[in-house]
């Protein structure tokens, strides 16, 4: 199969996306909302939306939990974009959550690692209710083929502008928008336990960008390719609309 990203073309599309999507179903005024992490899907989202909106109509939203050591890449991103900030911690609110929730019942690793994108999140619609503003989703298409994110949490938003292109193709949409190089390129942690996101899944993204764009099939790797296939198999339904039960007269 014969794959050609056309950045340039990409990015001009992207933009003009997203301005259409606010022209068509917000006001002049609406504001594009966003959780600033300091990584490429943040800078690159962020940088999108102020191309197309201008950055007064941008909000970056900084939400650490506790200390995070990383928070000067998300400053570097409000200050390199111009947009106004708030940061706002969510460390008392988590620590105060599941010191309730552990009275009850212990808590196991997947409520722990969470809870915190769920806090953001509903960080995130309390600050766009406030500033009259539209949560943008920051997902791509290789986290979202394996269910890297937390349904209701970093899955969540109103509109999402990356969610059809893959870490690869994001990376040189961050080059071709001029960001920092820190900041495009910083290699993802989880903030948890330590290793990077390609650690914990066990492969790389470019691996993962190549299979999903059918330049490879991985046959030679067949291991590799059930992990991937049995990922996406067992994570669809955080891409899919919630199953309704549908009464028939």
């Amino acid at each position: 199969m014969s794959y050609y990203f056309d950045t340039e073309k990409v990015t001009a599309e992207l933009i003009g996306w997203v301005k259409n999507y606010f022209a068509e179903t917000a006001s002049p005024e609406t504001k594009a909302v966003i959780g600033i992490s300091g990584g490429k899907d943040s800078s690159v989202a962020a940088a999108v939306c102020v191309k197309a909106l201008g950055r007064d109509r941008v909000v970056g939203v900084l939400m650490p939990k506790g200390e995070q050591p990383d928070i000067d890449c998300s400053k570097l991103l409000v200050d390199t974009l111009g947009i106004k900030s708030y940061t706002v911690n969510i460390g008392s609110a988590y620590t105060a959550l599941t010191e309730e929730l552990e009275k009850q019942l212990p808590l196991n690793a997947q409520a722990t690692i969470n809870t915190p994108p769920r806090l953001r999140m509903a960080t995130l619609y309390a600050v766009a209710a406030s500033v009259g503003g539209r949560v943008i989703n920051t997902c791509n298409l290789s986290e979202d083929w394996v269910g890297y994110s937390t349904k209701f949490g970093d899955s969540a938003g109103d509109v999402s502008p990356l969610s059809s292109l893959t870490v690869t193709e994001i990376l040189q949409i961050g080059d071709n928008l001029g960001l920092p190089a820190q900041l495009v390129h910083k290699t993802p942690i989880d903030g948890l336990c330590g290793k990077t996101d390609e650690e914990n899944l066990g492969f790389t993204y470019a691996e993962l960008d190549r299979y999903i764009r059918g330049i490879t099939d991985l046959l030679d790797k067949p291991e590799l390719k059930e992990k991937i296939d049995r990922m996406h198999r067992n994570n669809l339904h955080k891409l899919q609309l919630m199953p309704q039960f549908k009464v028939e007269f």
